[in-house]
């Protein structure tokens, strides 16, 4: 009986995201990271159906313009079925964005959270909050972990792609949860809300309320008190939701998918992202290089057709021109970029080689003649990822 031949595929990104259920787009910025998850997201829509969500943390006006849409919120949109059609793609599946709104996902944080509708109602209406709630340290980062959960938790979506912030910044997103768990246990929140709780305090800590009553006033420091004050009656719940969030980024369901280009400050961003994602356990799925130059520029044979002519640009030149010495020139300076840009691809290859980090998958895209501005860019940026 003949022995069974076991049929080896070589994994691509549309095979990765056919086992999960939540992926995160990071990187440096100005590497096409928000085009990038889009045009994955509108693949997974139209190849493997479903309904996908993109999230974009990071507010791009490009991105809806892709979509057909006027703008993106906080909440779900979908994106006509006719947007795909125009691309020449009819859709298995459903594909809706949303961008984060700050202020507006922290009030409904509140008004899920809060213990009653007293300290609800107080909470949205302390001045302080009013005016903080979408800029404090963390703010944006831990409502975007917690929208991010609240979606995953809602099971409406067979697939979210994330686009987060710029790299260094997107590791204040996988942090904020913990960090805003330990402000809230912190010295100094006690010191904040203390001259809320009691007027009386020691003498190690009248100078520092001396001084923030003379330079902020009496009524500004009552408000940051009974601000934190309410805050902390949230405080358990904060925690059970950041080790949640915890277990969902380090779930077998998650993986990361890093975007860059090869040039040195994002390639390097890039790297130090990666390890940092294998050093904390997380997945790391894909890496996707944005903007190579094309393999035919390193090939031996393309390079010593553009050495002939840079050699022989008098003899090519004859009769292309009137002024021999211009078609000289013009060859010249033709074959001679021809070889700059295969030092480059050549390059190139080697920090490919050369990439940190271990990630499933690696995926090379070349650059585009054009932008990228409606369905039909994304799509043909998609399918340069997907397989």
């Amino acid at each position: 009986m003949a022995a069974h031949r076991t049929v080896e595929t070589s994994p691509t990104i549309g095979r990765l995201l056919s086992a999960k259920e939540i992926v995160i787009a990071c990187g440096p910025g100005g590497v096409g990271k928000t085009t990038t998850a889009a045009a994955v997201g509108a693949m997974a829509a139209a190849e493997h159906g479903g309904r996908v969500l993109v999230l974009t943390v990071d507010p791009a006006r490009r991105l809806a313009d892709a979509l057909g849409l006027k703008g993106i919120g906080n909440e779900e949109v979908r994106i006509a079925d006719e947007v795909f059609k125009e691309a020449g793609i009819t859709p298995r599946g459903e594909l809706w964005a949303a961008m984060l709104d700050t202020k507006k996902s922290w009030d409904d944080l509140i008004r899920r959270h809060a213990p009653d509708v007293a300290t609800r109602e107080k909470i949205l209406a302390n001045p302080l909050y009013q005016n903080i709630s979408g800029r404090f340290v963390q703010s944006h980062d831990y409502i975007a972990m917690e929208r991010l959960y609240e979606i995953h938790s809602e099971g409406k979506y067979d697939l979210i792609v994330v686009d987060t912030p710029p790299t260094r910044n997107a590791l204040d997103f996988l942090d904020a949860p913990q960090r805003l768990a330990d402000f809230f246990s912190s010295r100094l929140l006690r010191w904040l809300i203390a001259p809320y709780r009691s007027r009386l305090v020691n003498a190690a800590t009248r100078p520092f309320y001396s001084v923030a009553d003379r330079i902020l006033g009496t009524q500004f420091l009552a408000d940051i008190s009974e601000f934190f004050v309410l805050f902390q009656s949230m405080y358990d719940g904060f925690v059970a939701r950041s080790d949640a969030v915890t277990r969902l980024l380090s779930d077998r369901r998650t993986t990361f998918m890093v975007v860059s280009t090869l040039e040195a400050t994002p390639l390097r961003e890039a790297e130090f992202f990666s390890t940092e994602l294998t050093a904390r356990k997380l997945h790391l799925g894909a890496i996707i290089l944005n903007k190579v130059l094309p393999d035919y520029l390193r090939d031996s044979s393309t390079a010593r057709l553009a050495q002939h002519m840079a050699d022989r640009v008098d003899t090519l030149g004859e009769g292309l021109t009137d002024d021999p010495v211009v078609a000289a020139r013009v060859l010249r300076e033709v074959a001679e970029s021809f070889l700059h840009f295969g030092i480059v691809a050549r390059r190139e290859a080697e920090q490919q080689d050369e990439l940190k980090g271990a990630p499933d998958i690696l995926v090379t895209v070349p650059y585009f003649d054009a932008d990228i501005f409606d369905m039909e860019g994304l799509l043909r940026l998609g399918q340069q990822v997907w397989d």
